[in-house]
């Protein structure tokens, strides 16, 4: 697989790095939409998508690169090499959570309804990443044979792509991002429900994400790993707590379409 869109000697453009801004975009757009409508204010929801943005690379890559310590202590030059691949996106969910918590605290902004909206353009952005993924031979699967991925219907050039490592794997990337993708098309729809409650679509979020994360992480081969242990699947199972606990918490809250952002008496419900 041919990881480079544009080479010029001198500078590459790599595949991974145009589905990742692609990704960012996409959320961007339909974060602005529904947050504007919410009535937060331009110049405010603006600094929030640009320093989410940056924080959460940063913590994916710190992430990464922790779990990976040794190699990048060996290595340190390719800590700032992105473009190369190892964001891990739980890592920069945690930092982004912990900056939006911050923000939206000091400016009186509802947290849980912020989220709401987030989430719907953070699962597409997520199932446009993965095919940045697969473009650097990243996220996959244990090792099947060419019969195995054409029984599957796939494009020939996922196909070839899934050659990795003079093996064909099994195409976990792929598996991801439509369960991703379905999982957008479920919160998107679910936003205009009139008995959505503030909270619930961040609960959805994480229990979705949670599910389909830890079984096709089951699938993966080149996970994260402390130990023995898949980090992926010990967060995912976390999330899916976390997610259960607001969604059961949430029935208290008030309607989503009937709250606005900047509802300064209580900016958490």
């Amino acid at each position: 697989m041919n990881q480079t869109l544009i080479d010029l000697g001198w500078i590459q453009i790599r595949w991974y790095s145009i589905f990742i801004l692609f990704a960012i975009l996409t959320a961007a757009i339909l974060v602005s939409k529904e947050a504007m409508k919410k009535g937060l204010e331009k110049d405010t929801l603006l600094d929030l998508i640009f320093y989410t943005v940056i924080f959460g690379i940063l913590g994916a890559r710190i992430y990464y690169v922790l779990f990976n310590l040794s190699y990048y202590l060996n290595n340190p030059i390719e800590i700032i090499c992105i473009w190369h691949g190892g964001l891990a996106i739980h890592g920069g969910l945690i930092a982004a959570l912990i900056y939006l918590l911050i923000e939206t605290k000091k400016k009186k902004i509802n947290f849980l309804l912020l989220l709401d909206i987030v989430v719907v353009g953070l699962i597409l952005a997520q199932a446009i990443g993965r095919w940045g993924n697969f473009f650097n031979g990243e996220a996959f699967g244990g090792i099947v044979t060419k019969s195995f991925l054409e029984n599957l219907h796939l494009p020939s050039f996922i196909i070839e792509g899934m050659y990795i490592d003079g093996a064909y794997r099994e195409p976990t990337f792929l598996y991801e991002s439509i369960c991703s993708l379905l999982g957008f098309l479920i919160l998107y729809f679910l936003r205009n429900f009139k008995k959505m409650k503030v909270g619930m679509l961040t609960s959805l979020y994480l229990i979705w994400y949670g599910v389909t994360r830890f079984i096709i992480e089951s699938l993966r081969s080149d996970s994260l790993l402390l130990g023995n242990l898949k980090i992926a699947q010990i967060v995912s199972i976390i999330g899916i707590t976390a997610g259960v606990l607001l969604l059961i918490r949430s029935r208290k809250n008030s309607y989503y379409k009937e709250v606005n952002l900047k509802n300064r008496r209580n900016p958490y419900v």
